[in-house]
């Protein structure tokens, strides 16, 4: 019997995940919640100091270095997963892309002696659940974090997955372990199975790691919303957001809204949330306080842009269309402005962008 580490390390030797091709690329402004300050400003209202302008991306797969170092372009990146093929794959495509700063490490996570140091940002995205223990894999990320840092993770929620999950436990008891024989079974999946229903729905479905990450991976935990709770409170952090679809941004809300559908065993998708010690969550007191355009959208509100930019909820929320208005309002904060030098009504419409993480507002050391 193999340990469960070398196992997840065969699985994705064999399916470096995700599978997309070496030339997709990414918009700078599709990263703006990837960006070390503005979420150091968000959570801790302050710009990230020195000791913290470092990134760990852990279980980095074959494509997450590229987006971070978009968006963190002065910033010192550790790319580290277990699999040495999908680091070479990350490697090659942050190299195509012009994105240089990255060091790629092949390693545990949960060794310390494998990228030790501390982190002012860690992200762990569908990660964690693949562990063998979890619990011993999040203390190990969280004892790398500086004070004030934070985490990214994404966990499997019971009610998002329940579908793969079924279809998963069904393969491994009918010990079925070939990609081509669950290709087939897939194709042939009478209408109305569960099976049907994951070729209709799931984006993992069109192609083979995606398949084979779902379907055939040898470790996953799924969690209940008071399970994760638990999970996070072991390892001495504390949840700040939730930045899944629809979130909410007050944590006490969203924890209401998701226990409530757990209550009809429905979940809005897997568990998307930020970590930390310290953080605030909270807007920075009004005194001495400067508000900022997120770096990843300066390109987007260049005069020289015409048309509408559709920008995704990836910190929460609902999707936004920047158009001409709104980028002429977020233009005027490409510099820093003192927030006390604004009408009210400006300073209310900053609050919401603030919300969505397309402005910062923060605190000068």
């Amino acid at each position: 019997m193999f340990p469960v580490h070398d196992v997840v390390r065969s699985h994705y030797e064999e399916y470096p995940y995700p599978q997309y091709p070496l030339l997709a690329t990414v918009q700078a402004a599709d990263t703006y919640a990837l960006s070390l300050p503005a979420l150091w400003a968000y959570f801790n209202g302050t710009l990230p100091p020195p000791e913290a302008r470092k990134i760990l991306i852990a279980g980095c797969g074959t494509f997450a270095p590229y987006p971070f170092a978009l968006a963190n372009r002065d910033t010192d990146i550790v790319a580290l997963d277990l699999s040495a093929k999908s680091i070479r794959r990350a490697r090659l495509h942050c190299r195509l892309h012009g994105c240089g700063k990255v060091r790629f490490v092949v390693g545990d996570l949960t060794d310390p002696a494998v990228a030790g140091g501390e982190f002012g940002l860690i992200d762990a995205y569908g990660v964690l659940h693949h562990l063998d223990d979890p619990a011993a894999g999040l203390k190990a990320l969280a004892r790398r974090l500086v004070p004030g840092g934070i985490m990214r993770i994404m966990l499997y929620s019971r009610y998002a997955r329940s579908a793969e999950e079924s279809i998963r436990r069904s393969l491994r008891l009918l010990k079925i372990h070939d990609l081509a024989k669950v290709r087939q079974l897939l194709r042939r999946a009478p209408a109305g199975s569960r099976m049907r229903q994951f070729v209709r729905t799931s984006p993992e479905a069109r192609f083979d790691a995606g398949v084979a990450d779902a379907l055939l991976h040898p470790c996953v935990h799924t969690y209940r919303i008071d399970e994760l709770l638990a999970l996070i409170d072991s390892s001495g952090l504390v949840p700040l957001r939730f930045a899944g679809i629809g979130a909410l941004a007050d944590l006490s809300s969203e924890l209401a809204r998701l226990r409530s559908m757990e209550s009809e065993r429905r979940s809005p998708g897997n568990f998307v949330l930020y970590l930390g010690r310290n953080g605030v969550a909270a807007p920075p007191a009004c005194e001495g306080s400067v508000v900022q355009l997120n770096p990843c959208l300066q390109q987007c509100c260049s005069l020289l842009r015409w048309r509408n930019l559709q920008i995704a909820p990836r910190f929460g929320g609902e999707s936004c269309q920047l158009g001409w208005d709104q980028r002429r309002f977020l233009r005027q904060f490409r510099k820093p402005v003192e927030l006390t030098s604004l009408p009210e009504d400006v300073r209310q419409n900053v609050e919401v962008y603030r919300q969505a993480l397309f402005l910062l507002q923060y605190v000068r050391r």
